[in-house]
């Protein structure tokens, strides 16, 4: 049987970066990635490229720390949001320069991974490829790099067997982009960004668009132009501005070392009235720059939450033409309603209103629970993913009612919870809906609870120390996050953290004190972040670059990295402030022989 000293599962931008950074510090350690797409890029992978796809980003801003994505190479100019095709292909060059492009194993899925439980740990992998049967090999560590955006959620819709048009999910919207020229007429049913750039690559090609909004759903996300605010600033730069960071609510915010600054914002009434100020500004910014009243169909976009409560649901606003020109100017028509049913070549909406439809592509999101099965039988809850949680569980029920304690006591704010849609229905609660899957984006599981959102907190795992999980994150930095977090990872795997949470291991007060702590993280988007983290996945905007100092910190690297105190808190941190923290680590660990 093959036995591999580490795998990592998945080949997107946090996959390889993983891949890189364990690499890099055990270069003679042996490696693979697996995937089961036929190219790497996760979610820029080729088959998953469609037309106009384009980056959130701009160029600067979307790119690994240490492999700057320079114009002359890739002919993406300054200003510029990225094509989908050549964030692909700035994947493969990354693979290729650091020497893990010949260690991914397309089309090949791991159907389950069965913790050895020894003193040593590891994992006992079954797999398969495409047309092969399926074989089992050993893992000393592993890595999960699954992504959030891998596990479509199709349900299925009343009479849709009847419709005699295309009915898909919009990630297999690159396989069916050919009906951009064969329909006459499409439903788009959705309103988050996949929505948005479904409905634009149509609307503009010429087709006559039905956007349904269901009304007892999230309602329409945000989105922004690039440049925001009265002073037109980047909003990836607004956001990554430490002066800035300080107005965001955020339970490991004093990790940027400005905790008094922190609490006097978020904890005295002046302050609060700071900050409600400023989120006012930037939505009404926001409000103002799109003109949504300036149109029947642009008023029904109008977000139904605040900005300050939205996370990584937050959209760019990165097409060619003004989007909403498209809807006014085009035949786009936008819905504010249920779906009923389908039929031969139509949509119901209930009320009677009838769509006709060649296509319905569904926007219907993502299963985030982990996609393979997890042995032996109940180890989700010492490895700290979603899994079903019974209502009798005292222990974690009172480490919620302490979080929730702590974190409104830090953030009175919060006591007033953000009302986005009083008449919310999950859509697996709806008659004309169904599913056949076991869990849905629906199922009431517990969230990702694991220290720094990356290992669990659990001594039978810090013990051996054999499995990691990255990318369950999602900011408006994925790249920069995903550079830390790796460097981050190889250094627990290797033990050397300054901060090492395995070193609570013989203190039974410090070991809960651990665990609470990655409760009390966990549980702070439940009341920041309703809509996008709520009770899933981390998942913010503002407050990346904290994070990144908590990390960094851990990793025993300077964490203010500017050249003064005024750049430090009004310059804003981007890639190239973290190229060279392998260095500073290596430099700091005294490795030899690796690549860093």
């Amino acid at each position: 049987m093959e036995a591999l000293d580490c795998v990592v599962i998945g080949a997107g931008w946090y996959g390889l970066c993983a891949a890189k950074q364990y690499h890099a510090v055990s270069p003679d350690a042996s490696l693979a990635i697996f995937d089961y797409q036929s190219t790497l890029g996760g979610t820029w992978a080729e088959e998953r490229l469609y037309p106009s796809l384009k980056s959130n980003n701009l160029l600067g801003s979307y790119e690994y720390p240490d492999f700057p994505m320079d114009t002359e190479t890739f002919g993406v100019q300054k200003n510029q949001h990225i094509p989908g095709h050549v964030i692909h292909k700035y994947h493969e060059a990354y693979a290729a320069k650091f020497g893990i492009a010949d260690l991914i194993r397309f089309n090949t899925k791991v159907l389950s991974a069965e913790h050895q439980e020894t003193d040593q740990g590891g994992w006992l992998l079954t797999v398969q490829s495409s047309g092969s049967e399926e074989q089992k090999l050993l893992a000393r560590k592993l890595i999960f790099a699954t992504g959030l955006t891998s596990q479509a959620f199709l349900p299925a819709f009343k009479g849709q067997e009847e419709f005699q048009g295309k009915i898909f999910h919009s990630k297999q919207f690159p396989q069916n982009s050919d009906t951009i020229k064969t329909a006459k007429s499409v439903t788009v049913f959705g309103g988050n960004k996949f929505a948005w750039d479904v409905v634009y690559a149509y609307a503009t090609a010429g087709v006559n668009v039905n956007w349904v909004i269901r009304p007892s759903g999230h309602g329409p996300c945000w989105m922004a132009p690039s440049h925001v605010t009265p002073l037109k600033r980047w909003i990836e730069g607004l956001a990554n501005t430490r002066f800035l960071t300080w107005f965001s609510p955020c339970i490991w915010g004093a990790a940027d070392g400005y905790s008094g600054i922190r609490r006097f914002l978020h904890g005295t009434a002046i302050g609060r009235f700071l900050v409600n100020a400023f989120w006012k500004v930037m939505e009404d910014d926001v409000v103002s720059l799109n003109a949504y009243a300036t149109h029947g169909e642009t008023s029904k976009l109008r977000p139904w939450i605040s900005v300050m409560h939205t996370g990584t649901s937050f959209g760019i606003l990165n097409y060619d033409t003004n989007f909403f020109d498209v809807i006014k100017n085009c035949n786009v028509k936008i819905y504010i309603s249920e779906v009923d049913h389908l039929s031969q070549d139509s949509v119901h909406l209930v009320g009677g209103r009838v769509l006709k439809s060649d296509v319905f592509v569904a926007t219907t999101g993502w299963n985030h629970a982990v996609p393979l099965k997890l042995l032996p039988e109940g180890i989700e809850k010492d490895l700290g993913v979603p899994h079903r949680l019974s209502d009798e569980d005292p222990s974690y029920n009172d480490l919620i009612a302490g979080a929730d304690k702590d974190i409104m006591e830090q953030f009175p704010r919060l006591k007033t919870p953000a009302i986005w849609n009083k008449n919310y229905k999950p859509l697996t609660g709806l008659e004309s809906i169904q599913t056949k899957d076991s869990v849905t984006p629906y199922s009431r599981l517990t969230p990702f609870v694991q220290h720094r959102f990356m290992v669990p907190s659990s001594s039978r795992f810090l013990r051996c120390r054999d499995v990691a999980f990255v990318g369950t994150v999602t900011n408006f930095s994925n790249i920069i996050t995903a550079h830390v977090q790796s460097l981050w990872v190889a250094a627990y795997f290797s033990g050397r953290l300054i901060k090492d949470p395995a070193a609570v291991l013989g203190n039974a007060g410090a070991l809960q004190e651990l665990q609470y702590q990655s409760v009390l993280h966990n549980r702070f988007g439940h009341w920041r972040y309703p809509i996008d983290w709520g009770d899933r996945y981390p998942s913010f905007i503002f407050d990346a670059v904290p994070y990144f100092d908590l990390l960094l910190r851990d990793l025993g690297l300077q964490h203010r990295r500017k050249k003064s105190f005024l750049a430090e808190i009004t310059e804003h941190y981007g890639p190239r402030d973290y190229q060279d923290i392998n260095d500073e680590w290596k430099r700091k660990y005294g490795v030899s022989g690796a690549d860093l």
